[in-house]
């Protein structure tokens, strides 16, 4: 289901001024990565198409948005405001996404661009029917944290890659979805896929070669003074662990609505009328100076002599 434009009339709807205002989590270590993956597929005139499965109010699908190259396809699937098919993932949505709604994600990436992904409404299984086998080189699933439903997206995101792309998987480690994380390690351990490396909320692999990515990593965190890393042995190869606490983030896309923001900061405020602006008025005026006899009385009682004359002198001149 495409989609290219959103009713944006409602004054409910969110008008985000920068990424940050955006609802959701998406950290700097994260970002950081992202831009470099992208980046580094770019530099290597790697093809292929961008994927996001679980989008909530689409922050990472507008910084995806922006590293969009021509001719490439940006596909977005999540069930939004459509009920679930099972009792277990209609619990968990109505838990964790209550919010979430299909028109509040258009409106916030409408913000940042010109106009909106592929957009697939429902289950993230049904992503195979709307994007082709071997197209993608970047997906982020960040859907149902149930196991049966991320084992079933991670295998569903591997017929769909190319043979250089990568998957990043959402709250792999988390401790109210050890779904996540048990269908994370057994696509490790039973269907191929090799780590490259891990944040605190993301894991990051493919089902290629990940020497390349993995060395191209190690060459720009030897830069980055502000990113911390290390590498351990996991599953019989090299697994960079890194962290981004104080470091900058990337560039973010720039919101349609930042210079009516600013414009609005820079417009004069209007004095108000009647007594309550005469009264701001007169309390803006300085007050009047005291009379120069009372002057005298306060220096010829607390100064010295010497220093009143001289001040007598100099008010005469």
């Amino acid at each position: 289901m495409t989609a290219v434009t959103a009713d944006l009339s409602a004054d409910d709807l969110p008008r985000p001024t920068r990424l940050c205002e955006v609802k959701g989590w998406f950290f700097t270590a994260d970002q950081l990565l992202f831009d470099w993956f992208l980046r580094h597929q770019q530099d290597r005139s790697v093809v292929g198409d961008l994927l996001e499965l679980g989008a909530y109010m689409g922050k990472s699908a507008i910084f995806l948005g922006a590293r969009l190259r021509p001719g490439e396809r940006f596909t977005v699937c999540d069930l939004f405001d459509s009920p679930a098919e099972d009792d277990l993932n209609s619990k968990e949505m109505a838990k964790s996404y209550a919010t979430l709604t299909r028109r509040a994600f258009e409106a916030n990436y409408l913000a940042f661009h010109e106009e909106l992904p592929v957009i697939v409404q429902g289950l993230s299984s049904s992503v195979v029917e709307h994007v082709a086998a071997g197209s993608v080189r970047f997906a982020h699933i960040d859907a149902s944290h149930l196991y049966e439903h991320v084992h079933g997206d991670i295998l569903a995101v591997r017929e769909l890659l190319t043979g250089r792309g990568v998957v990043v998987m959402d709250d792999y480690r988390a401790e109210h979805c050890p779904g996540v994380a048990a269908a994370t390690w057994q696509a490790v351990t039973g269907h191929g896929l090799r780590p490259i490396c891990v944040t605190g909320t993301k894991f990051y692999g493919t089902w290629g070669d990940p020497e390349p990515y993995r060395d191209g990593l190690l060459a720009w965190l030897a830069g980055r003074e502000d990113v911390w890393h290390e590498v351990q042995q996991v599953n019989g190869a090299p697994l960079v662990r890194l962290s981004a606490k104080g470091a900058r983030e990337p560039a973010h896309p720039v919101s349609r609505h930042a210079a009516v923001s600013q414009a609005a900061e820079r417009a004069p405020v209007a004095e108000p009328a009647g007594a309550a602006g005469a009264a701001r008025a007169a309390a803006g005026r300085s007050a009047p100076r005291p009379p120069r006899g009372a002057l005298r009385r306060v220096a010829r009682d607390v100064l010295p002599p010497i220093v009143t004359r001289a001040l007598v002198r100099a008010r005469k001149r």
